[in-house]
């Protein structure tokens, strides 16, 4: 059973997107997605070729907005999630003054794109960069 990151860490998630994984086909992953993947945030800023990358963890909610708490079935291969900027210190420092709304980014397995998502809401990201060391 799925316990949800915001009891764990005590406050709001950053931001939530709107995603879809990649079929294999298009060069996604092999194997599913299950809740509590771990994976790196890229989107563009500025249109810098190297755009920024963040341990940004999803996490996954169903058709109703809730969180997914059974962890031992695949998540489904597009909807939505609320996202968990893992390093305080980039929050602060670059993520507040890049994230946006209609933002696309892409959830990365190492190099690999395996999920585009749209930046869809902004929840705590402002205030958790304030009050999260």
């Amino acid at each position: 059973m799925w316990k949800p990151y915001q009891e764990i860490l005590n406050h709001e998630a950053d931001f939530r997107v709107k995603y879809r994984f990649y079929s294999q086909e298009e060069g996604g992953r092999k194997k599913a997605v299950f809740q509590g993947l771990r994976t790196d945030f890229f989107y563009d800023v500025n249109d810098s070729k190297e755009g920024i990358f963040s341990a940004t963890f999803p996490e996954f909610e169903d058709e109703h907005g809730n969180i997914i708490l059974n962890d031992a079935r695949p998540v489904p291969i597009e909807g939505t999630a609320k996202m968990w900027i893992v390093f305080s210190q980039m929050r602060r420092e670059v993520h507040v003054n890049n994230i946006k709304i209609g933002m696309i980014g892409y959830f990365m397995d190492g190099p690999k794109k395996v999920a585009i998502a749209e930046i869809i809401e902004i929840l705590g990201l402002h205030s958790n960069a304030k009050f999260i060391k």
